[in-house]
């Protein structure tokens, strides 16, 4: 790797753009093993390729689903397509997207779990106020992964940086809603796609 790296510095010079290729090719690596040959000459795309494919290689065979949906706030304050784009950064794929308006009976069985709490019938009425966009997202850890992404429930104490963290300040309308187990995803993902995760 230090003589792609010398001969990147002595073609094109040193610079931001020769910094990130070279990280790029460090994340090549491991497919060194595979009988992957690396060239100076290898453009950008074909490294982009390299990299998405070991992605998908990685994914298929150490990744689960989740579940999780965007409330109505994120369609109506337009943070959909950012809160979108932060989960595809962190590396999960979008395996089901659906724009739907949650029906009394749906939320109800979703939040059925705090049913006779003070905030239940507040989280029903919430939630069917406007169009959601319904989610099956894949990923390593996907659940774990997913909770640590979105924050805490409560967007005042949730880590900046996370999407309540930086989006929301309600904690009844604080952006996305994500299954809290593999076992919640499952249950809850049934109620709005016949197959499931």
């Amino acid at each position: 790797m230090q003589f792609l790296r010398e001969e990147l510095s002595q073609l094109h010079g040193h610079d931001a753009r020769e910094e990130r290729r070279h990280d790029s090719l460090l994340l090549l690596a491991p497919l060194q093993s595979q009988h992957v040959i690396i060239q100076a000459g290898l453009s950008q795309a074909k490294v982009d390729c390299l990299l998405r494919e070991e992605r998908e290689r990685t994914l298929s065979s150490h990744s689960n689903k989740t579940f999780a949906f965007l409330k109505p706030e994120a369609l109506h304050s337009k943070v959909a397509g950012e809160v979108l784009s932060r989960l595809e950064k962190k590396g999960f794929v979008i395996k089901q997207l659906r724009l739907h308006n949650i029906s009394r009976k749906e939320a109800e069985t979703l939040y059925g779990v705090h049913q006779g709490k003070p905030f239940f019938q507040e989280l029903v009425d919430h939630v069917t106020s406007g169009p959601v966009l319904l989610m099956i997202l894949e990923g390593s850890n996907a659940v774990d992964v997913l909770r640590k992404v979105i924050g805490a429930t409560n967007p005042q104490t949730a880590e900046p940086g996370t999407i309540r963290g930086d989006l929301s300040l309600s904690i009844t309308a604080n952006i996305i809603h994500a299954s809290d187990s593999l076992e919640n995803a499952k249950k809850e993902s049934s109620i709005f796609f016949h197959d499931g995760i």
